[in-house]
């Protein structure tokens, strides 16, 4: 992401994100001097598609985390087309949860030349330690970062053996994401039985969730039963949102229980 950024934008970019995104690249914004506009989420935490489209004018760049960090939203397929239809400047379509969402959009570059899709061997492939990233593109985006100088400190040899290993091994990353998106709903359908709590839809490896007021005081509670879950706050219109990774079965369970006994 970073690269892309260094190689296709500058002051005079206007790019679009939606709000709240993916820290990273807003941060990286911040260093580059990118000015962005923001297309906030709605009290649903969903991004209306006309609403998005509505700001599409007069931008040069987008950059869309979809499934979204830290909601979990993932636009349907066709209003995602239809966003790429109605735009000809660069698209960045982050696909870190990719493979926990509904769809993958890497294909989708043999149609879209302006689309850059990104992903990462951090999540569905439980690599992160390896910093691994990649993308997919026409031919012409390719081009340039083949002829320009990537990065002083490269993938290691290490990594890449890693991650060409994990491709080949393809069945069990499959399984381990049928088994956390099983998971992901047990969570979410659990969650909703207790008036305490609003949960959001997610089509990533972890459920948002804003438990009003008392976020810090179950933030803590459950802090002291060994459970770490992520307290977040105001995440766009909702002020007390905490934020639960799905895990094994067992850890899932161990975390349900100890929402239910702290809320009798």
């Amino acid at each position: 992401l970073d690269l892309i950024l260094s190689c296709f934008a500058s002051r005079n970019t206007r790019l679009l994100i939606p709000d709240p995104t993916f820290r990273f690249f807003e941060e990286r914004c911040r260093l580059y001097s990118i000015p962005v506009s923001r297309v906030p989420f709605n009290a649903d935490m969903k991004i209306d598609v006309q609403e998005y489209t509505a700001r599409l004018a007069g931008m040069d760049m987008l950059y869309l985390d979809s499934p979204n960090n830290p909601t979990g939203f993932q636009f349907p397929k066709n209003d995602l087309l239809h966003i790429l239809e109605e735009f000809d400047g660069l698209v960045i379509l982050d696909e870190a949860y990719g493979m926990f969402g509904g769809y993958a959009a890497s294909s989708w570059v043999k149609r879209f030349e302006n689309l850059i899709v990104t992903g990462t061997f951090s999540k569905s492939f439980g690599l992160a330690g390896l910093r691994v990233g990649y993308f997919t593109s026409g031919v012409k985006i390719a081009e340039v970062f083949n002829q320009v100088i990537q990065h002083p400190y490269p993938v290691s040899s290490i990594g890449i053996e890693a991650c060409i290993a994990a491709l080949e091994d393809k069945e069990t990353v499959r399984a381990a994401t049928r088994q956390i998106k099983k998971e992901r709903q047990r969570v979410i359908e659990t969650l909703r039985r207790y008036d305490t709590f609003e949960v959001f839809d997610s089509k990533a490896n972890f459920v948002l969730f804003d438990a009003g007021g008392a976020y810090r005081r179950i933030h803590t509670a459950l802090l002291e039963q060994g459970i770490s879950v992520r307290m977040l706050g105001r995440v766009g219109q909702h002020e007390g949102c905490l934020r639960v990774t799905i895990g094994t079965p067992e850890m899932n369970s161990r975390f349900l229980l100890a929402i239910r006994d702290l809320l009798g």
